[in-house]
């Protein structure tokens, strides 16, 4: 099992920044990629970017020059941040972690962020 926890969503003006963590803890030796996924409203769940454990990273182009993911595998926490900068309207979405290893899918309960124009 793994326990997922994230924070640092909220209100911001366009062309500010924010940044969201997402801790994993549990079975953590078994997490292979982490990532950043956000869900609009009336919209699909979309990828905005992973990072495998050897620090290998994706983007959606969408967010490509703007976003940043990274990592930090410390003994006890995985965490996976998402530095997101020039946020525009668009970005506004509710931001799900998710972890994927052997065996296992799992998802955090999302935290909302808001780009006001």
């Amino acid at each position: 099992q793994v326990q997922l926890v994230e924070s640092g969503g909220g209100l911001v003006q366009a062309g500010g920044s924010l940044r969201l963590s997402c801790a994993a803890s549990g079975s953590i030796f078994s997490i292979n990629t982490m990532g950043w996924y956000r869900q609009a409203p009336g919209k699909q769940r979309e990828l905005v970017a992973t990072i495998t454990r050897a620090g290998s990273t994706n983007y959606a182009d969408s967010v490509k020059g703007r976003f940043t993911i990274s990592r930090d595998n410390a003994k006890n926490t995985n965490t996976v941040y998402l530095q997101m900068n020039s946020l525009k309207p668009e970005d506004t979405a509710v931001y799900y972690c998710r972890v994927l290893g052997i065996r296992m899918d799992y998802w955090g309960k999302g935290t909302l962020v808001t780009v006001s124009s």
